[in-house]
């Protein structure tokens, strides 16, 4: 089966294309607004920041420092939410109410500014918390969530609303229930989940946008070059300079 068709490699890149596919039409109304309040944020000397635990944290790595994203992007990381500490405990850690306040203290967050909030399930306490304490602080939320999911039964019991419902955008990421998309004969559960192809291509989307609106309004935001490029380094570095000025 190794490369036919109908092999599960294929059948899960055919699942992750059509994942990507449905946010040009089903989900560009709520990623076009995403990117207006963050171009809204970068007009007026705001900054964006992004946030996420277990994989979800990636979708924060994804926008910072790096070729063609925005110098005035901070994410906000906490390893003990990222799995670098290890699996049990950071599920430990998402589950933890309180939390989310003492992360923030440590991030602190301007009102006006933009913070996009990544979860699959959307209903683990320090994103929940963290979202509506984002937002009563005068932060645009923007939330990356799987509503499928989030609005299974067979989702995991939340005690109170999940992401979607507490952010000012909500971007679903069209995935299944669970995640993971591809079934294979004689293994009981699917593998192949979609929520970091499917984010990763929404923050790039709005970060994009945001750009283009802003140039349209005559404002040049700072953006990054690689640094594998002959000047690169020289380049960032006068970027980073503009963006503190």
């Amino acid at each position: 089966m190794s490369g036919s068709l109908e092999s599960a490699g294929r059948r899960y890149l055919a699942a992750a294309e059509a994942t990507v596919a449905r946010l040009l039409d089903a989900e560009w109304p709520a990623i076009d607004a995403g990117a207006a309040l963050i171009a809204d944020a970068l007009a007026a000397g705001h900054e964006l920041h992004a946030f996420g635990t277990g994989h979800s944290h990636m979708l924060a790595e994804e926008l910072f420092h790096r070729a063609g994203g925005l110098v005035r992007m901070r994410p906000v990381m906490f390893d003990g939410v990222t799995l670098h500490g290890g699996a049990e405990l950071a599920t430990a850690l998402e589950r933890l109410p309180g939390l989310a306040a003492a992360i923030l203290a440590d991030h602190p967050m301007a009102p006006g500014d933009a913070c996009i909030i990544a979860s699959n399930s959307g209903g683990n306490a320090v994103i929940t918390e963290f979202a509506r304490l984002t937002r009563e602080a005068g932060v645009r939320t923007i939330g990356i969530t799987n509503l499928r999911h989030a609005t299974s039964p067979r989702a995991r019991t939340s005690d109170g609303p999940r992401l979607h419902e507490l952010v000012e955008v909500a971007i679903d990421n069209g995935g299944v229930v669970g995640d993971a998309a591809v079934t294979v004969e004689g293994l009981p559960g699917p593998v192949g989940p979609t929520s970091t192809v499917a984010g990763a291509a929404i923050v790039n989307a709005m970060v994009a946008e945001a750009v283009e609106r802003l140039i349209a309004r005559g404002i040049v935001p700072e953006v990054f070059v690689s640094s594998n490029l002959a000047g690169g380094d020289e380049a960032n570095d006068a970027r980073k300079a503009a963006a503190r000025r």
